[in-house]
């Protein structure tokens, strides 16, 4: 039984890094991983890790916190925000122009919840 949750902010960023590469059909194929700092140190603000775009344009930039991660979506808002709550991630409007979504990865458990995310902001995006 495990009786730890992974809550370590760069390596639950790694795992939605693996969840979004890994798999290989639409429109999970049409989405990377990009501009990665592979030095990048956790803040309590969050330091940026990598860019996931979909088709060359940045969908989302993954920030690293000490014990978690959080998504900056800037498209597909709506419907991003509706399945992120759907599957239980926490998320918060940040009021900027352009307007973003923050959706935030608690723990390693939550990793694989992101890709529905991502793959209902790229379908908003493409309506």
């Amino acid at each position: 039984m495990v009786t730890h949750e992974l809550d370590d902010g760069i390596r639950i960023a790694e795992l939605v890094a693996s969840e979004i590469t890994g798999h290989t059909d639409a429109p999970f194929d049409a989405l990377a991983v990009e501009n990665a700092d592979l030095d990048v140190e956790p803040t309590v603000d969050g330091a940026r890790a990598y860019d996931v775009t979909h088709d060359g344009d940045v969908l989302a930039t993954v920030f690293v916190h000490p014990d978690r991660a959080h998504l900056e979506l800037g498209l597909g808002l709506d419907e991003a925000r509706h399945v992120a709550e759907e599957r239980h991630l926490r998320t918060r409007p940040k009021a900027v122009d352009p307007p973003r979504l923050l959706v935030f990865v608690e723990n390693g458990a939550e990793a694989k919840r992101v890709l529905g995310v991502l793959a209902d902001a790229v379908a908003e995006q493409a309506d």
